[in-house]
């Protein structure tokens, strides 16, 4: 299945954005604009499931990604020292290292992905909707227990969280 002139279209805009987004994260030296760098980055991968006819796994990953940048904001007013996040600090370290790697692992992605042949995976590839049905009978057997669980953990660690940093604060 050939993907339509308006599903490239939108491949190209969201992977492009994706990318700049991502570039901005280490691009910029406020922890607030990388943090809203790093929610337009997830954003547009978001947008990428939508494009890829993915629509269950782009919805979650917009709802997983406002979520944890809600986290991230309540950790980085109770915790920084620059609670704004506008304050110039140093958002890369080892950058001879890191932009060695990045690239490399760049260029092997593009030349893994532009060198193959696709033709079998796509022609094994069930249709959207038979994904997201299997993906639900996932959900909603063996997996559920985990998802279960792990979501109780998480909201358990919010509730603790906060009621340390309000006992913290009433001993000041």
């Amino acid at each position: 299945m050939m993907a339509s002139p308006g599903q490239t279209v939108a491949l190209v805009i969201f992977g492009i954005l994706a990318l700049g987004f991502g570039t901005a994260v280490f691009r910029t030296k406020s922890m607030v604009r990388s943090a809203l760098a790093l929610l337009g980055s997830m954003a547009a991968v978001g947008g990428l499931f939508f494009a890829l006819e993915a629509e269950f796994l782009g919805v979650l990953q917009l709802m997983m990604m406002a979520t944890e940048m809600t986290i991230m904001a309540i950790f980085m007013v109770m915790f920084m020292m620059d609670p704004g996040g506008l304050g110039q600090m140093e958002m890369t370290h080892q950058k001879r290292a890191s932009l060695t790697a990045g690239v490399v692992s760049g260029l092997i992605a593009i030349g893994l992905s532009t060198l193959s042949s696709w033709a079998a995976v796509v022609a094994a590839a069930p249709t959207p909707s038979a994904q997201l049905h299997d993906l639900g009978i996932e959900l909603m057997s063996r997996s559920m227990l985990i998802f279960e669980t792990a979501g109780l953990a998480i909201l358990l660690a919010m509730i603790v969280a906060t009621t340390i940093a309000l006992k913290a604060e009433e001993k000041r």
